[in-house]
């Protein structure tokens, strides 16, 4: 029997990073109080991570590696297997390609499982699925397959097991074409001593679970938490390691859920897609502008229409804003769904550009629907939300606003504005706003037209060069 060593040591739960003792702040990534110790005990031979190595290699014998040449990679037999879900194609590319990684991240009950039960039962993957139910029992499992009325048929096999060693004989041995692992921060190996969820053991279980998907062909996808700010728990390495890293947005509390691509390797990056979370499960919602845009408010202060790129995809949103006297001597700035920085930038150029007093003003301003936009398209939708907020005073009706403010005032082009444009006549809006720079022709500039229904009609768009412009064509 190898002897064993145990060993103390403190990994950065956000990088993976390890030091020999403690640190109140880690030296690869900077992120404060994020060491957490663990104690491991390994056979003094075959200390290490395990997950990337082959066997043969851990074993000391040396192979000859294989070289294949570029130009006789034939990509045309690479296939795609759709999940069943015409939304969840649309942001995988096409859907799952076999042997594949895919990640999938949320807040608690936003509807992961929910979601990949669908999944495991409408996926056009040939044989058996895998169902790895780790958090929940067999029983809470069919629970809510009665409840979504999903029949296994035969086909979806539930192991509820958290030891990787077990997971990789099932996996060997039956060979299905689709594994769900809920959740990865469940697995174990039972190489480490290290307690389930660790940096250590997820970043093991998952390379095991990689080595398996890519050399069988069998297409995994993990379950993964989040932290408070809403970013997956566990190492950075994890969302290198996969091909696919998919998140849940919006609140759980609502019907509307957004499902977007922070990474694939096998399609467009960012691309998003809106379910609506139902009594038969999470349904596709193809028309995702209209409802974002449902219920939204007229000619009331404080509210502007945007749109924001998604992807390939233009989605409409709302931004609201809010203004109140300050009740204590530092005004307050907070943002819901946008980055908070930006905003008090927008303020300041605001303050400067139009002289508006913001100095014992309290800021409130959220993107409706509870979804993260990073598009800086949408600064001129905020900056004019604010304004109207501080005068009182509606803006323009049944009006889309969209532009990049610069410090002095001067707004950018955005991207794809022909899309955008035809996004607002698919909702019936009248009037766009855009940056003089994304006028046809101008500046060399030529953008492609947008085909629109025979239904929709063309609105009417506006071109402007500066904020101050803008505000007064929004307010007129």
């Amino acid at each position: 029997m190898a002897r064993q060593k145990r060993r103390t040591r403190y990994v950065c739960s956000d990088c993976g990073h390890e030091t020999q003792g403690w640190l109140g702040r880690c030296p690869a990534c900077g992120a404060w109080n994020s060491l957490t110790e663990e104690t491991t005990a390994a056979p003094l031979e075959t200390s290490g991570s395990r997950g990337w190595l082959d066997e043969r290699i851990t074993a000391g014998t040396p192979t000859a590696p294989e070289l294949t040449d570029l130009d006789s990679v034939n990509v045309e037999t690479v296939r795609r297997v759709s999940s069943g879900l015409g939304e969840l194609d649309r942001v995988l590319g096409s859907g799952f390609v076999p042997g594949s990684l895919v990640l999938v991240g949320g807040d608690p009950g936003i509807g992961k499982s929910t979601l990949l039960l669908q999944v495991a039962a409408h996926a056009a993957f040939p044989g058996p699925v895998l169902y790895v139910n780790g958090e929940e029992s067999a029983e809470q499992v069919r629970q809510r397959s009665d409840r979504l009325g999903i029949q296994g048929g035969g086909r979806i096999k539930l192991l509820p097991d958290v030891r990787f060693e077990r997971i990789a004989e099932v996996l060997l041995g039956l060979g299905p074409g689709l594994c769900i692992i809920d959740s990865i921060q469940t697995l174990y190996t039972e190489q480490l001593a290290a307690a389930p969820g660790t940096v250590s053991q997820v970043r093991d279980t998952a390379a095991g679970l990689l080595r398996i998907a890519k050399s069988r062909g069998i297409t995994v996808v993990l379950v993964g938490h989040v932290t408070k700010d809403g970013s997956l728990a566990g190492p950075r390495v994890l969302e290198h390691m996969v091909d696919t890293v998919l998140y849940f947005e919006g609140d759980r509390f609502s019907q509307l859920r957004l499902l977007r691509a922070a990474k694939n390797r096998f399609g467009a990056t960012n691309e998003v897609a809106l379910f609506e979370m139902t009594g038969q499960g999470l349904v596709g919602v193809s028309h995702a502008s209209e409802a974002l845009l449902a219920g939204r408010p007229r000619q009331v202060p404080g509210s502007a229409v945007t749109a924001s790129l998604e992807g390939t995809r233009p989605l409409l949103l709302e931004v609201q804003a809010l203004l109140n006297p300050a009740a204590y001597g530092t005004p307050q700035r907070q943002a819901q769904g946008l980055d908070r920085t930006r905003v008090a930038m927008l303020m300041a150029v605001l303050e400067n550009r139009l002289q508006l007093g913001f100095g014992n003003m309290d800021a409130f301003i959220n993107v409706v629907g509870g979804l993260s936009v990073d598009d800086t398209a949408t600064d001129l939708a905020v900056a004019a939300a604010i304004a109207s907020s501080m005068r009182g005073q509606p803006l323009r009706d049944n009006c889309l606003v969209c532009g990049e403010i610069g410090l002095t005032g001067e707004l950018r082009p955005v991207a794809e504005p022909a899309a955008r444009i035809r996004e607002a006549a698919l909702v019936g809006l009248d009037t766009v706003v855009l940056p003089g720079a994304n006028q046809p022709g101008r500046s060399g500039r030529r953008q492609p037209a947008e085909a629109l229904p025979a239904t929709a009609r063309r609105p009417d768009v506006i071109y402007v060069d500066r904020l101050a412009e803008a505000i007064d064509i929004l307010f007129s």
